[in-house]
């Protein structure tokens, strides 16, 4: 994987870690995690990758192992999450974290991280499932599902319900919707600026597991309330890390 280019001057000094999850079940407070695949990206550097199998003490079940072909198996003699989680924080270390359906895969970062007593890092989230319903219009695309969008932006690699190709599928979103971002906002003269009141949310100021997370774009995060963009009105509610992860 060559070196990205880097597609919105405002972000040249950021680092970016893309990850995403495989795990026994939808609900982070009753599975486990199976497997964390994760991309860091930064401006001028080739890109450095993160996989790991993690045993979930638990088994699979079949229609998830059938889902992500993670059998029991595989991950008999995988290290717990116990062990692979501080590996992973390690790696995502300052850094702007991105995924897509970000609820779900940081609810069960989050999630694991109260289970181990190991605080959670302040980092900034970007969700690139809500960016995409920002940035792409009805016309572009039929939905954002990561498979849509990973054909849409033709990554070099395909979602397939395993970590690191989706992780590295989901990278290329990222950076094609930068882009698109970055040109939307010359076009208009102004690009809104990352942190409070822009499309990367802040970390939370305790370095406790967040509620929901989200991407926004000059919105403000109210529960349940519409907000407009341009002549689009999308509506959001929180998320516990519950939601299904679609591909």
């Amino acid at each position: 994987m060559s070196a990205p280019e880097w597609p919105i001057p405002l972000l040249h000094s950021a680092d970016f870690v893309v990850v995403d999850l495989e795990t026994t079940g939808w609900l982070s407070e009753a599975a486990g995690i199976t497997e964390i695949g994760a991309i860091r990206l930064g401006p001028g550097r080739l890109p450095t990758e993160f996989s790991a199998l993690v045993n979930p003490g638990a088994p699979i079940p079949p229609d998830i192992s059938a889902l992500t072909g993670i059998t029991d198996a595989m991950v008999s003699q995988a290290p717990p999450i116990e062990l692979v989680l501080p590996r992973f924080l390690n790696f995502a270390a300052e850094s702007v974290i991105a995924a897509h359906n970000a609820p779900f895969d940081i609810g069960f970062l989050t999630t694991a991280c109260q289970r181990c007593g190991i605080p959670w890092p302040a980092s900034a989230v970007i969700d690139t499932a809500m960016l995409a319903r920002l940035v792409l219009g009805p016309q572009e695309v039929p939905d954002h599902k990561l498979a849509t969008l990973s054909g849409h932006f033709t990554t070099r690699t395909g979602p397939c319900h395993r970590a690191l190709a989706d992780a590295k599928a989901t990278a290329d979103v990222l950076l094609g919707l930068l882009a698109r971002l970055a040109e939307a906002g010359a076009a208009a003269g102004q690009v809104p600026p990352p942190g409070p009141g822009g499309f990367v949310i802040p970390p939370p100021a305790a370095t406790v597991p967040p509620p929901a997370v989200t991407a926004r774009i000059r919105l403000r995060r109210s529960s349940g309330t519409r907000r407009r963009l341009g002549r689009r009105t999308i509506r959001w509610r929180p998320s516990r890390g519950t939601r299904i992860k679609e591909a």
